[in-house]
């Protein structure tokens, strides 16, 4: 048996969806990113979302819309995939790397109230995993500070937290589509806020500086209004490529609304793990899952002889991984960081599992028997 790590979930109905697109013979910059986006703000409640290619681009131009002075400090966890900190980067802004609280491996937030400092204008929480950092706790010690809060949704779509669906408590939210995160458009982003004026350059700084919508654009072509003008456009900001097109919107739509299906199939994977798992010795789950409550992009352990279980389970055809090697231990980030103890030393433990809306009960337990047979073995050899 061959298990995979991550996998989208993916058939007719994105299928159905890109052949409309097709049919219309539009597959940039059109009508059904404005779907999308309606449909993600109303699915959010946010009062406003702009799509992108990307989380990497949302990340960008989050911190790019407050226009923030060059050499400003922003807090980032250092468990966390490499565009959270480079988003920074981008900006000329210094990161600033937060350790992981060692149960929930989220940003530790008495870690972040020793790392602030004047200079800090804004802190990336990451609900890791898909598991929510306690923005309750986080948010008015934001406001206190003057900081700025973007959120970094990557690894969750739709969960809600004390009443507020994450993404939203922030001031801007970035979601990720990419083709491992819980729903997916081949590649893509989101963006979200209840703030429009802060928005007001958003979709000229995603299109190259062009506050132009293409579709509207096109369809003045046809009218007999000669005072259109739809040849006109201005270039006022600083823009990027980083606009979503129809192809990926179209799958996105046919993803949105199979989501609740696939978020429902991947907490009843990890609830057969938990239970699976339980008891097995040198193993505990990589942080305190909920998946009757909250939506999670991986699943994983931490182990110990992580190496050797790692090369025993991919022996018997399960891929894993290891979600990360901290940024603070990368040399990209070398004048920052060697500053986040717990995570730097801890994630040596950490495996990732398959996880994904297609993964059947048998591969779920195929994997649990590979971890119980290499412990059992260890047993008796030691």
């Amino acid at each position: 048996m061959n298990v995979r790590l991550f996998k989208p979930s993916v058939g007719e109905a994105e299928l159905q969806m890109i052949r409309e697109a097709f049919d219309r013979s539009w597959i940039g910059l059109g009508p059904m990113v404005n779907e999308f986006e309606d449909a993600w703000k109303d699915f959010t409640g946010s009062r406003m979302a702009v799509g992108v290619n990307s989380a990497t681009a949302a990340l960008h131009l989050a911190l790019a819309l407050f226009r923030f002075p060059e050499g400003k400090k922003v807090l980032v966890p250092s468990l966390t995939f490499a565009a959270t900190a480079t988003a920074v980067l981008y900006n000329r802004l210094i990161p600033v790397f937060v350790d992981s609280d060692p149960v929930t491996l989220c940003m530790d937030l008495e870690d972040l109230e020793r790392k602030y400092d004047r200079d800090c204008v804004a802190v990336i929480p990451v609900h890791y995993a898909g598991h929510p950092v306690p923005m309750e706790q986080l948010m008015p010690w934001a406001r206190e500070r003057g900081l700025k809060v973007v959120e970094d949704c990557a690894h969750t779509a739709g969960a809600i937290y004390q009443g507020k669906m994450l993404g939203t408590w922030g001031d801007i939210g970035c979601y990720s589509f990419e083709e491992k995160k819980l729903m997916t458009t081949g590649d893509g982003g989101m963006m979200v806020t209840d703030d429009p004026d802060l928005f007001q350059d958003l979709k000229a700084m995603r299109w190259v500086g062009i506050d132009k919508d293409n579709w509207k654009t096109a369809q003045q072509y046809t009218t007999a209004n000669r005072d259109a003008m739809h040849w006109f456009y201005e270039i006022n900001v600083l823009g990027y490529k980083y606009n979503m097109n129809d192809l990926a919107a179209s799958i996105g739509l046919a993803q949105f609304k199979r989501l609740p299906e696939m978020s429902r199939r991947r907490s009843e994977v990890i609830r057969q793990y938990l239970d699976g798992l339980e008891g097995v010795p040198g193993v505990e789950p990589l942080l305190p899952f909920e998946p009757e409550k909250y939506c999670y992009q991986m699943f994983g352990i931490r182990a110990d002889r992580r190496n050797e279980l790692m090369i025993h389970l991919k022996s018997k055809g399960i891929a894993t991984g290891c979600h990360y090697t901290p940024l603070s231990i990368q040399p990209l980030f070398g004048p920052w960081g060697h500053n986040c103890p717990f995570v730097e030393a801890e994630h040596e433990r950490f495996i990732t599992l398959p996880l994904h809306a297609d993964l059947t009960d048998e591969e779920v337990e195929y994997v649990v028997e590979g971890i119980r047979a290499f412990h059992v073995e260890k047993l008796v050899s030691y």
